[in-house]
C-alpha cells in the first residue's frame, strides 16, 4: 500500500471536457486539512505505517486516550478521524516534518480507489436486500415477494447458517476500484473524481492510489 488521503464526499456535479466534448459527472471530495500524525516502522512496531488525521474536531470530544495520543504526536489540531496507511519497508515512509501534500499528492488523470460506507436503507426484504425474484404475482397467490421455504425438510430439520432473509440493508464498507482523477484543486483542498463514490454526503472516504490501475498519462 501507499500513501493515501482522507476526506469528505461534498457532492456530485459536472464539468465539461472540451476536447472530447462530452460532460463527465464527478463526485467532490473534500481533503483539506490530512496531517501526519504518527510514523511506525519496523523496528519499533513491527510494520511500516503512517497515522493521518482528518477533520478538526474541539478536544473535549475526544476521549482520554485520543486526547493524549494526538498531543503526544504532536497534532496541531485536535482530529476526528485517524487510519493508517502501510507501507512494504521503511524506506517508503515519508517524512513527517515535511507534512502532509494533501489534495497535490494526485494528479488529474490518475487512476484511485475510494473505501468509504454506503448508504443505509432501513430493514429491507429480500427482493430488494438480495435481489430474490420473488413468486407469482397472479391473483390468489399469498406469497409474491417474501422469502419462502428456509428450512431443510425432515433432515436435518433447521434452518442453515447463513441462510438469507429480511434484515438490515446498506452501511456496507465498500471499495470502488479505478476511478480517475478528473481535476485537482489544491487551493479549494478538493479533488474532483469521476463517477460516485460509497457513502452519503458528508461520508468520511479514504482514496488510495488504485492497484489495478497506472496513472494515465
Amino acid at each position: 500500500m501507499s500513501l493515501g488521503l482522507l476526506g469528505k464526499k461534498v457532492g456530485m456535479t459536472r464539468v465539461f471536457d472540451a476536447e472530447a466534448g462530452c460532460m463527465i459527472p464527478v463526485t467532490v471530495v473534500d481533503v483539506n486539512g490530512n496531517e501526519f500524525l504518527q510514523v511506525k516502522t519496523t523496528e519499533t512496531d513491527g510494520y511500516a505505517a503512517i497515522q493521518v488525521g482528518y477533520d478538526d474536531q474541539k478536544e473535549h470530544r475526544l476521549n482520554l486516550a485520543e486526547r493524549t495520543h494526538q498531543a503526544k504526536q504532536g497534532a496541531k489540531v485536535a482530529k476526528k478521524l485517524v487510519k493508517e496507511f502501510r507501507f512494504d519497508s521503511d524506506g517508503d515512509l515519508p517524512n513527517k516534518e515535511d507534512g502532509h501534500p494533501g489534495a497535490s499528492l494526485f494528479e488529474a488523470g490518475q487512476w484511485v480507489d475510494v473505501i468509504g460506507t454506503t448508504k443505509g436503507k432501513g430493514f429491507q426484504g429480500v427482493v430488494k436486500r438480495y435481489n430474490f425474484n420473488g413468486q407469482p404475482d397472479g391473483h390468489g397467490h399469498m406469497m409474491h415477494r417474501r422469502t419462502g421455504a428456509i428450512g431443510a425438510g425432515s433432515t436435518p430439520s433447521r434452518v442453515w447458517k447463513n441462510q438469507k432473509m429480511p434484515g438490515r440493508h446498506g452501511v456496507y464498507r465498500r471499495t470502488t476500484q479505478s476511478l480517475k482523477i478528473v481535476q485537482v484543486r489544491p487551493d479549494d483542498g478538493v479533488i474532483l473524481i469521476s463517477g460516485n463514490v460509497p457513502g452519503h454526503k458528508g461520508a468520511y472516504v479514504t482514496v488510495r492510489p488504485a492497484i489495478k490501475k497506472a496513472a494515465a498519462k
